[in-house]
């Protein structure tokens, strides 16, 4: 199997698990230890599928709108899935149930390059 099918199923199975950790939090307006599973792994998935991205333009990087909104989406979720991780160690009732509104905005930033990359695979701008 080549190397873009496995990075488009990461990138697929990343938008699945962030999407399920973030709506299902915001949904019980509440933080719980069983969602950082689903930001961890989005985390890992995208990763993952970035890395296999890289490889595939033979290690370069580009200056371009999907690369930039993609490494900024990358490093906002690493650092929201640390910052849950923190909260639930801290434990304040406070910070637990508002932390979706930081998890919403994460997303929706996420799915900028997520998208941007589908447009750029499907053949529409080239």
């Amino acid at each position: 199997m080549s190397l873009l099918p496995l990075a488009i199923i990461a990138m697929t199975v990343a938008l699945i698990l962030y999407t399920i950790g973030v709506w299902s939090e915001r949904i019980a307006k509440y933080l719980k230890a069983w969602h950082l599973f689903f930001f961890w792994g989005g985390l890992l998935f995208d990763s993952a599928g970035t890395e296999m991205m890289h490889l595939l333009a033979g290690g370069q990087f580009d200056i371009s709108l999907h690369s930039m909104t993609g490494a900024v989406a990358l490093l906002l979720m690493g650092m929201h899935a640390i910052w849950a991780t923190i909260v639930l160690r801290r434990n304040r009732k406070q910070e637990i149930e508002n932390f979706h509104r930081l998890s919403l905005v994460v997303w929706i930033l996420w799915l900028i390059p997520y998208g941007t990359g589908v447009v750029l695979n499907s053949g529409l701008l080239h």
